[in-house]
């Protein structure tokens, strides 16, 4: 999955306040606008909001695809390959942006739409909208991970990896709970992980224009930290087959001392472990060493404009509503999706800023994301996937070559990256 899990939050009297936000029925008639995009709980909300702003002239139509993001990416790309005409706006994960829009696939956004798209923007997120200094995307939600930990084993989070293997081995020798979790299975959770690490180890596997694998110096450390942590026993035995769902089960049940994991296991927490809520605290990521800053893998998700849509003026106007600072800040509290734009996260106001604040009915951004100013401040220096058209390669060989970590040879493992990788770029002997 690219960003973790969308997990809808089961909030009390939220039916209630989103009625008196954006509840209404879309006015008959005008140009059917489609948006494909994984399931939701609460968009259709926002969808009907945005149809009534509409006036008339269009309604949007929700077509949920599969919640798998290669599920997703299947039925888009078979779709766009065969030039159908009937979606609209596109619901893309961060990494696909230069593989849509190097396909012709999908339309820049230029002028006022452009202007609109960009304004307030953090930067990171921004960087994922992009490719060849075009706009092609629409920032909806971001997402990154924090360092989840339980003050009753560890008053004072680690700093760096060294000192959370250090910390863990105390935990271990102690009979405590001990393990660091996170998410080694074989598939994009790994990659992502093995980014974090290359970015904070100031490396890079390919090149800023996407053409050439690098594997530098960098990305080298990275194989040797990832091996380390897999292979000194501090790791959960079944490190090589845990996503993201079973990284937090692993943390909830009382195993693990530290999680790396995104900002979905708090309301998983609140829900399901409430009496012991008040433990749950949470860190920047460990840095790769002392002096260099963590730099986190972005998640989210952007719009972006099909090249087919016979409405193209009527889906960007759409896409916009979307995903403005009111959309955002609403399903940042109901749908848990970290918002893209800056200015939510000092914003105050409950969701229903005509009544009393409420933590389960009518929350504010400080009670919904209490770690809002961590993944502001990680954003800040937040790393980006290889940009790159054929991404979806190099996913399936970088999560291939890694597992199992434990079994990573740092300068045999590089080679072989970048061997691999080059045929990657090459689409050559992949099956994405």
């Amino acid at each position: 999955m690219r960003q973790g899990i969308r997990r809808g939050q089961a909030l009390a009297g939220a039916a209630v306040v989103a009625g008196a936000l954006v509840a209404g029925c879309s006015a008959a008639g005008g140009t059917t606008i489609s948006l494909y995009l994984s399931p939701e709980d609460h968009l259709p909300a926002l969808i009907d909001r945005c149809t009534r702003e509409a006036g008339g002239r269009y309604r949007i139509v929700y077509d949920k695809l599969p919640r798998a993001a290669d599920g997703q990416r299947e039925q888009l790309v078979r779709r766009l390959a065969a030039g159908d005409d009937s979606m609209d706006v596109l619901g893309l994960d961060v990494t696909w942006v230069p593989e849509f829009a190097e396909a012709g696939w999908i339309e820049p956004w230029t002028g006022a739409d452009r202007a609109a798209a960009t304004d307030g923007v953090l930067p990171g997120p921004l960087a994922t909208a992009r490719w060849n200094g075009k706009l092609y995307g629409a920032t909806k939600n971001t997402n990154i991970q924090l360092l989840w930990y339980d003050d009753r084993l560890t008053p004072a989070p680690p700093r760096t990896f060294d000192e959370m293997m250090a910390q863990s081995q105390r935990l271990k020798a102690a009979g405590k709970p001990y393990e660091v979790v996170f998410t080694g299975a074989q598939y994009e959770g790994l990659v992502v992980f093995y980014n974090t690490l290359v970015a904070s180890e100031g490396g890079h596997i390919l090149s800023a224009d996407g053409k050439t694998v690098v594997m530098d110096e960098g990305a080298v450390k990275a194989l040797g930290l990832l091996k380390t942590l897999a292979g000194t026993g501090i790791t959960d035995p079944s490190l090589t087959s845990q996503k993201e769902d079973e990284v937090r089960l692993a943390f909830q049940r009382g195993q693990a001392a530290f999680q790396l994991n995104w900002p979905f296991v708090y309301a998983a927490y609140a829900q399901e472990k409430p009496q012991e809520l008040a433990h749950l605290k949470w860190a920047p990521y460990p840095a790769a060493g002392p002096g260099t800053p963590p730099r986190t893998t972005i998640g989210g998700y952007n719009l972006a404009i099909s090249a087919y849509s016979p409405h193209k003026r009527e889906a960007f106007e759409a896409a916009l509503c979307l995903r403005n600072a009111e959309s955002q800040k609403y399903q940042a509290l109901l749908d848990g999706e970290p918002p893209s734009l800056a200015s939510l996260y000092q914003d105050t106001t409950p969701l229903d800023p005509a009544r009393p604040a409420d933590a389960s009915a009518n929350p504010t951004m400080a009670q919904r994301f209490p770690m809002k100013d961590d993944i502001r401040t990680a954003l800040g220096e937040a790393a980006v996937r290889p940009l790159t058209p054929a991404y979806q390669n190099l996913s399936t060989v970088i999560s291939k070559v890694l597992s199992p970590p434990a079994g990573i040879n740092p300068r045999a493992t590089a080679q072989e990256l970048r061997e691999r990788l080059g045929d990657a770029l090459e689409s050559r002997g992949i099956i994405p």
